[in-house]
């Protein structure tokens, strides 16, 4: 029998819900390009109900204690990483499964994953796997596996409203009335069009390609880079301007959106170096991970007036300590990890852990879409998406 240790964020303030704003989800019949959506064999969760917090428990408890498996789900992930620190690290030591979230990642360190000579399976409850060391999980054998695409569109909408709020500068009008006030002047002063600017892409996967399709109606120009070229097809359908890289893209760029897993190639990437090649008072958003961005580089370049503007979701660490240079820094318009934690996105990566674990528990094959790493060495989605420090 197996152990599977759950790692998810804290229940709301005031308690797990016991209603709702909305009595249901929309209907979808599969994702765009035709990948189909999770498909366990049954589900014990209400869709569009509170499932990736302590007390919604990925919809899993059942399902595993009716076959004779244990389930332990705690929020405790942040210890000093030895046997005597978090909940996650006393529990780690006999654990077969881990599984976590993006939002409140529980990062399985190659000191850690050491440490749990049971571990045979690490699930991300969403999309990106960066919080486990990859090379540590090749060495020991270990399969990463993450439910792709349950949450891309579920970003993209949150990329377009940050470029939104950005451009048009709306968080400070929306406190102005927050706070009684109403000069116009005030707050129109940094307010622009987002029509005729030229956005680009770090990233055309399905997140960014999604992302593209989105901005097209407000008539902006279109650019992306990925080391995957799109086929021609889309970029004529769009009308798209593919650059190499992300050096050769951003000094054409008024927005820059990055959707590009971290891995040893894009951490780093926006240092003070590529963010003085931009040009002055462009937007930067950055809902991919945080250490794509170099955190204090981000700060100079606002305050400097470089950037007019950086929004996001993604911290590190997550959660992001009280004193984080991000929080306070101007013209900024992060938010907790959330764009891809929506209920609508919990429903359907709840939906695919429970479809990774059947498929493990019972030695079928898993989706090859969502696997990052099996049999020692990148797969599937990771092989197309991912690199690590040894090749």
């Amino acid at each position: 029998m197996a152990k599977v240790l759950c790692v998810l964020y804290d229940d709301p303030i005031d308690g797990y819900p016991a209603s709702y704003a909305r009595d249901g989800l929309p209907d979808l019949t599969g994702y765009p390009g035709g990948q189909t959506l999770p498909s366990p064999k049954a589900l014990d969760f209400t869709p569009g109900h509170l499932l990736g917090s302590v007390s919604g428990e990925l919809g899993l408890r059942r399902f595993l204690e009716e076959r004779g498996h244990t389930l332990v789900v705690t929020s405790d992930k942040d210890g000093d990483g030895t046997a005597d620190g978090s909940a996650f690290d006393r529990e780690l030591a006999d654990a077969d499964v881990v599984i976590s979230q993006p939002f409140w990642p529980a990062y399985l360190t190659a000191e850690r994953i050491a440490r749990a000579p049971k571990l045979k399976l690490a699930v991300t409850a969403g999309i990106g796997s960066d919080h486990v060391d990859l090379d540590a999980a090749i060495g020991r054998g270990i399969t990463v596996a993450e439910v792709t695409y349950c949450n891309s569109i579920s970003v993209a909408e949150h990329v377009v409203m940050m470029i939104l709020s950005l451009v048009r500068d709306y968080l400070p009008a929306h406190r102005t009335v927050l706070d009684g006030g109403w000069n116009i002047a005030d707050r129109v002063a940094r307010s622009y069009d987002l029509e005729g600017m030229h956005v680009g892409t770090v990233a055309a996967g399905r997140i960014g390609t999604a992302v593209l399709r989105r901005l097209k109606p407000f008539d902006v120009h279109l650019h992306y880079t990925d080391r995957h070229r799109l086929p021609r097809e889309v970029e004529e359908e769009l009308g798209l301007t593919f650059h190499p890289d992300t050096a050769a893209m951003v000094p054409h760029c008024d927005v820059v959106t990055v959707n590009a897993p971290l891995h040893p190639e894009t951490e780093g990437l926006f240092d003070d170096a590529l963010l003085a090649t931009m040009k002055r008072g462009a937007y930067l958003i950055n809902t991919a991970r945080a250490r794509i961005a170099d955190r204090d580089a981000i700060v100079r370049a606002l305050e400097s007036g470089q950037l007019a503007g950086y929004a996001g979701d993604v911290w590190y660490p997550q959660p992001a300590p009280a004193d984080h240079p991000w929080r306070t820094m101007p013209h900024h318009g992060m938010t907790p990890h959330i764009s891809g934690s929506s209920l609508s996105a919990q429903a359907r990566y709840a939906a695919g852990t429970r479809e990774i674990l059947e498929a493990w528990l019972e030695g079928t094959p898993i989706r090859e879409e969502y696997l990052i790493v099996e049999g020692g060495a990148l797969a599937g989605a990771g092989a197309h998406s991912y690199s690590t420090r040894k090749r």
